[in-house]
């Protein structure tokens, strides 16, 4: 269900000034696997566009051995420069606050190089807040995809805003989202309303195949567990009732986990996940990564099947939604995202995910629905960057209204 003004958002004023005759450089920022697989339609979108000329700069968890996640990056586009910041096996709070100085400075120097006249980012990771932050520093016109959404992830919910306050250009994916940015005082003609872009390659994805669902172990339900930032051991602790919760339940069957992102007490989450894989080989299989196109495609599987998706992950809230695939969604990571029919919150207690697995797998599948938009938000991004020119400084001189 798409909400009933999402495609009204009002036109920017003409510029005096007339675009320029060259090609407007888009630099898209990707720093991980999950923000990269919804970037992946606004990219194709903007190589089609003539008047545009895309500008892939990966960074961040990307370039963390084994670099598996740039490979894929690098396999569907050319990469114009890359932007490390962690370090592989640092996983505090205080090797963030290491990251994001490393990546403020290194993406200077790469828009410096590279000179574009839009920078497009996506959500609330520190990634984008780096960039953010270098871009809006050095005078580029900045536009930000997914502002507006909460989410209290690590540090999530004050990036996704701060990042809104830097940009000049929002694209919400919701109405929802577009009222929260206006209200933080953004000038309505730059705030468009587009839809979601994890909702525009879905279709174009095919189940998993068979012989590749089976290579998986055939599981009935997919584990994806992000750390939200605390200690190793709490992480630990909260993967570890979770598991014991699912492993327990008879309807899991085989189960799938996926390795966690590279935030802060990741090596507590990895650490659950191999203790319950090796007391239970023949149920629970871990997985390192799926390319998006092979998670989509296995996600399509589990909605054919009556399986779920359980853990914190937003794919639950959007890509799960937009498939009908029934969702568990523990803890607070997700706290406060707008959410669709198929999510059964849960504590960190086994009782009370228990209880959420029960009811997901009692929903009613056919009645849901999802406020995401209708799968051309990447097209409608495109077009609003060529309509507006990012040198004009109506735009870029921001003058926030209270």
């Amino acid at each position: 269900m798409i909400g009933p003004n999402w495609t009204d958002s009002p036109s920017p004023r003409p510029s005096p000034d007339p675009q320029p005759a060259r090609r407007l450089r888009v630099a898209v920022i990707t720093g991980s696997r999950a923000e990269f697989g919804l970037l992946r339609p606004v990219m194709r979108a903007i190589q089609h566009r003539p008047e545009l000329e895309l500008l892939v700069i990966a960074a961040g968890s990307h370039l963390i051995s084994p670099a598996e996640t740039y490979r894929d990056v690098k396999r569907e586009f050319p990469i114009a420069d890359a932007v490390p910041m962690q370090v592989a096996g640092r996983t505090t709070r205080a090797d963030d606050i290491e990251a994001l100085g490393r990546g403020v400075a290194r993406f200077g120097r790469a828009f410096q190089r590279l000179a574009p006249d839009w920078v497009v980012l996506l959500g609330d990771r520190v990634e984008p807040f780096a960039a953010a932050s270098a871009a809006s520093v050095g005078g580029l016109a900045l536009a930000h995809i997914h502002g507006g959404d909460r989410a209290e992830g690590i540090a999530d919910e004050a990036m996704r805003h701060a990042i809104t306050k830097l940009a000049h250009l929002h694209f919400p994916a919701t109405d929802q989202s577009r009222e929260r940015i206006l209200r933080m005082g953004e000038r309505p003609e730059h705030v468009h309303t587009v839809g979601s872009p994890a909702i525009d390659d879905l279709e174009s994805i095919p189940p998993l195949p068979e012989a590749e669902f089976e290579d998986l172990g055939k599981p009935g339900a997919v584990f994806l567990l992000h750390p939200t930032g605390r200690a190793a051991e709490h992480e630990e602790m909260a993967a570890s009732a979770a598991l014991e919760a699912l492993l327990a339940w008879p309807g899991a069957g085989h189960i799938l986990a996926l390795h966690p992102n590279h935030d802060a007490g990741r090596d507590g989450t990895l650490r659950a996940l191999e203790q319950a894989a090796e007391k239970n080989p023949r149920r629970l299989r871990l997985a390192r990564h799926l390319p998006r196109p092979k998670f989509v495609g296995l996600l399509k599987r589990l909605a054919g099947r009556g399986g779920l998706l359980v853990g914190n992950s937003s794919a639950a809230l959007i890509e799960a939604a937009a498939l009908r695939l029934p969702a568990v969604d523990i803890g607070p990571r997700q706290a406060g995202r707008e959410r669709a029919g198929n999510i059964a919150p849960a504590t960190e207690q086994p009782e009370s995910i228990r209880a959420a697995l029960e009811a997901a797998s009692r929903l009613d599948r056919a009645t849901l629905a999802h406020p995401y938009g209708d799968g051309h938000a990447g097209v409608r991004i495109a077009d609003v960057l060529v309509r507006i020119n990012p040198h004009d400084p109506r735009l870029t001189r921001k003058r926030n209204t209270y």
